[in-house]
């Protein structure tokens, strides 16, 4: 900061030229004020760069001195141009907090950010990348408007708001690239079933196929690499009036996938455009009554409990049968899975190799 106030100090105002001129021709500034029909007060002010040369001043000192009026609003701007970056290095001091407190490093590696280690350049970024003013406005936007701060208190400190933040809102920037339709809740809620199908099938570009589908409904699909201490697997929220489902793949697998994609329509379909809902993060303080109805919603578009009954009365199951199950109800083998160790039909360790690996960013 020291740094800082000294080459503030050592910036030359346009007004140091006015007066080494008038200097040199022998004119105080009481006769150039006069001269330029201006209070004694306001050129001093000028020369002291408080007031800034503005056309009209540079037009009347062309006549009174000699010299073009374009010199002086060149230098007025040059001037103006210097101290405004180092006014804005200053308050970039400012933020250097704020800016430890995300992970950078991840961040740079995702590309999220130029690949930086200076951290005025850094904390330049980190608001250019939420397209905020300062740190203040970010706190408004990210913190209180999602009602991240009970992260705070999370324990061990396993979740940061920060954190949560970035990935919210590298979702919202991956959103507005995506062209899509206007919302329409009843072509989305049919289209569940086409996406169904579609997690049967399990094609190569399953996500871009999905993400299109959802998109001529008016519903942004994303996916987004997890940062330490956003341990999310799914969000929800209204952004610019377009809902976005914005999905991590955190658990790779099939099964968990599928059921918060679901999930995720669920909030989209019955819920309101003011609630953002963040799963799987410790310690939040969701509507349970929502979460508990998004879970319903989910697990009967995958599997009915008319479906599920007829797969618990042919128990004990082998391999063969759920491959059997899967292909009548066309439903993946790892939800099926999923859902007989959810009940408590078969333990956790029995039939994970029947789910698939999904690895959205390394496949």
């Amino acid at each position: 900061m020291e740094t800082l106030e000294l080459a503030k100090s050592l910036l030359s105002p346009p007004g140091d030229s006015i007066q080494e001129h008038i200097d040199f021709i022998g004119m105080s500034q009481a006769e150039l004020a006069e001269r330029m029909g201006r209070p004694k007060e306001k050129i001093n002010d000028i020369i002291r760069g408080r007031e800034p040369i503005t056309t009209a001043t540079a037009f009347q000192l062309e006549k009174v001195l000699g010299i073009p009026a374009s010199f002086w609003l060149n230098r007025e701007k040059t001037y103006r141009k210097e101290l405004y970056e180092l006014q804005q290095q200053e308050e970039l001091e400012k933020e250097m907090d704020w800016l430890s407190a995300f992970p950078v490093n991840e961040m740079r590696k995702f590309g999220w950010l130029p690949d930086t280690r200076e951290k005025h350049n850094q904390a330049d970024s980190m608001l250019k990348f939420f397209s905020v003013a300062t740190s203040d406005e970010w706190q408004q936007l990210y913190i209180h408007n999602y009602s991240l701060t009970r992260y705070r208190k999370s324990a061990l400190h396993k979740q940061s708001p920060h954190a949560i933040s970035a990935w919210l809102r590298k979702g919202e920037i991956q959103a507005k690239e995506i062209e899509i339709a206007e919302f329409d809740k009843k072509k989305f809620k049919e289209a569940l079933t086409e996406i169904k199908e579609l997690a049967f099938l399990m094609p190569e570009d399953f996500t871009q196929q999905l993400q299109n589908i959802c998109a001529k409904c008016g519903v942004a699909v994303v996916f987004t690499q997890n940062l330490p201490k956003a341990p999310i697997s799914g969000a929800t929220r209204w952004f610019h009036s377009k809902p976005i489902i914005q999905l991590s793949g955190r658990f790779k697998t099939d099964d968990h996938f599928w059921f918060t994609f679901f999930h995720e329509a669920a909030h989209i379909i019955l819920h309101g455009k003011k609630d953002v809902f963040l799963e799987n993060v410790a310690g939040t303080e969701i509507d349970q009554e929502k979460e508990e109805e998004a879970n319903a919603f989910a697990a009967k578009i995958l599997l009915t409990e008319n479906e599920l009954q007829q797969i618990i009365d042919a128990a004990p199951l082998d391999e063969d049968m759920i491959y059997a199950f899967a292909n009548k109800f066309r439903m993946p083998t790892g939800v099926i899975i999923g859902r007989l160790q959810h009940v408590g039909l078969i333990p956790f360790h029995v039939g994970n190799g029947l789910r698939h690996k999904i690895d959205l960013f390394n496949s």
